[in-house]
């Protein structure tokens, strides 16, 4: 991979090319990569000025955590007005990942916590090494989410455990999160970079203007009314089909040069 001083990105944040995919890492170790200000701005210049090169971005954590949260000493000095403010930044930041122009893979270990679980769950993919563990803490500190937690995060796992994390300050480890969908893969520690980086070249891989159908209406389909969502799918399916490189792609795949689907 090679270095990209791209967006004249903060030192906590450090950007690395391999080909066609971005590598985004929080670069804040000593912090446990806690999200201040710096940090939002700089994933905000990041995400908005993406060449059009990048097919994919994935987003991972230096040291031994992905992130551990919001970082409270900035927090402890908000007023209501400042902290509205604050918490609709992080929407906007956030919602240039969920809804932006490329899949966004978050390679995840140790803490996930607070808003690094909220700007975990704006990636389209997560993979997560074994010894990771997702909380959200807030209640516990007398806050509440502020970066998309209760939105985001219920439609992974259900309002029902959201409320149990915040309220009791309950934990899961990777295996269970996994299975109630914080994630989509389990790697070993140490290897959750090489299979995030496996999985966005894959995506990236794939038709563009797919790719774009998939991040920009599946999230839209599932919360619209059947009539609406089904109008939307055959709105989005005609436009990627008319697509050149679609075109291509189904050539390739009648005239046999293309792989057939199969199981490993």
């Amino acid at each position: 991979m090679t270095h990209s001083t791209q967006c004249n990105l903060p030192s906590s944040l450090t950007v690395e090319l391999d080909d066609d995919v971005a590598v985004l890492s929080l670069s804040r170790a000593e912090k446990r990569n806690a999200i201040d200000d710096v940090i939002l701005q700089g994933i905000d210049r990041f995400f908005g000025e993406l060449p059009a090169s990048i097919r994919a971005v994935v987003i991972r954590g230096k040291g031994d955590h992905f992130c551990a949260g919001a970082d409270l000493s900035v927090i402890a000095d908000i007023n209501t007005s400042s902290g509205l403010l604050g918490s609709r930044a992080s929407h906007r930041v956030l919602d240039r990942i969920e809804y932006g122009g490329v899949p966004v893979v978050a390679v995840l270990q140790g803490a996930v916590a607070g808003a690094g679980l909220e700007l975990a769950a704006a990636a389209h993919i997560r993979v997560a090494e074994r010894g990771t563990f997702y909380a959200l803490p807030e209640a516990s500190r007398g806050i509440f989410v502020g970066g998309g937690g209760s939105v985001r995060v219920p439609r992974l796992i259900g309002g029902s455990r959201v409320m149990d994390m915040i309220m009791t300050g309950r934990t899961y480890g990777a295996e269970e999160g996994a299975a109630m969908g914080l994630s989509h893969y389990l790697a070993e520690p140490g290897d959750g970079l090489a299979k995030g980086l496996e999985l966005a070249k894959r995506v990236a891989a794939n038709a563009a203007l797919s790719n774009f159908a998939s991040i920009q209406a599946l999230p839209r389909i599932a919360r619209a009314d059947p009539e609406t969502g089904l109008l939307l799918e055959s709105l989005m399916f005609s436009a990627a089909a008319a697509d050149e490189e679609a075109r291509m792609r189904l050539r390739a795949f009648l005239e046999k040069r293309a792989q057939k689907v199969a199981h490993p």
